[in-house]
């Protein structure tokens, strides 16, 4: 299937302003692209893009003074096909872990290990190690937690979703990375566009967080917000948590003044 997605975000700054932007498709999925992929402005901008330590399309801007329009849109082929779900991917021990995988078993700003490391071992101590273990960990994250926009804190982390039960997507995603790294399984922060594709329920659309695990001598998608395999998932970004990936960094004062995500499977006669 083909599935057209992009975004408009703006943002005023009362002076020329550095930033750092995290709003390109993962270099994995340039294969599968339909129409280019390019971010536009709507003022004089020089873009510089560069891949950052975790293999993500990051890029430098200055923006103007005053309000800056982000634009992209692209169409990109998809199997078509739910997230794989492998019951059988066992868990490593820490000696078998490659050495790339080890930085996902630390904690980071938004997973404390270090404080929820006792609720973890209490909870999933006696689960099957594995598959099993992660899916335990997910069904408990998914109950643990009230979803809600309104939930959304810029500085919540793990431990405030853990004592407070509430948050967003990405709150789902570091308290279940967390809980996994606790029970030493390597768990990656992913970010990207995943629609309304073949479920449902229709809600506001954003950009969405996942997780990744690695079991079996592979990395597995795992979803504690939605909790079941999805369909259309566009990866954008990857690291330890959404500090790594964040679609804007901005070095000096700026506002958020607007902002359109989309994401819609369109027919393949339609793309030329």
């Amino acid at each position: 299937m083909h599935i057209k997605a992009g975004f408009e975000i703006a943002y005023d700054c009362p002076k020329p302003t550095p930033m750092l932007l995290v709003l390109s498709i993962h270099p994995s999925r340039n294969k599968d692209l339909q129409t280019p992929h390019r971010i536009s402005f709507d003022r004089d901008v020089s873009p510089v893009d560069y891949v950052d330590g975790f293999g993500n399309v990051c890029t430098r801007i200055t923006a103007p003074q005053g309000r800056t329009t982000i634009r992209t849109d692209f169409v990109i082929a998809d199997s078509g096909l739910p997230d794989v779900v492998a019951p059988d991917a066992r868990q490593h021990t820490i000696e078998e872990l490659p050495q790339d995988t080890l930085v996902y078993l630390l904690g980071s700003r938004y997973c404390e290990t270090d404080r929820l490391g006792d609720a973890a071992w209490a909870l999933f101590a006696n689960t099957e190690p594995g598959w099993a273990r992660v899916q335990a960990i997910c069904d408990y994250v998914h109950n643990w937690i009230t979803f809600g926009y309104h939930y959304a804190r810029s500085t919540m982390s793990a431990w405030d979703s853990y004592m407070e039960r509430k948050g967003v997507c990405r709150d789902f995603a570091h308290l279940a990375i967390a809980m996994c790294r606790c029970m030493n399984i390597p768990a990656r922060y992913c970010t990207g566009y995943m629609g309304d594709i073949g479920v449902p329920v229709v809600e506001p659309m954003d950009f969405s967080a996942w997780f990744e695990v690695y079991l079996g001598g592979c990395w597995y998608t795992f979803d504690a917000r939605n909790n079941r395999p999805r369909i259309g998932r566009i990866l954008m970004a990857r690291g330890r948590d959404a500090t790594d990936v964040a679609i804007s960094t901005s070095f000096g004062a700026s506002t958020l003044a607007g902002f359109r995500v989309f994401t819609d499977e369109v027919p393949v006669k339609a793309v030329v």
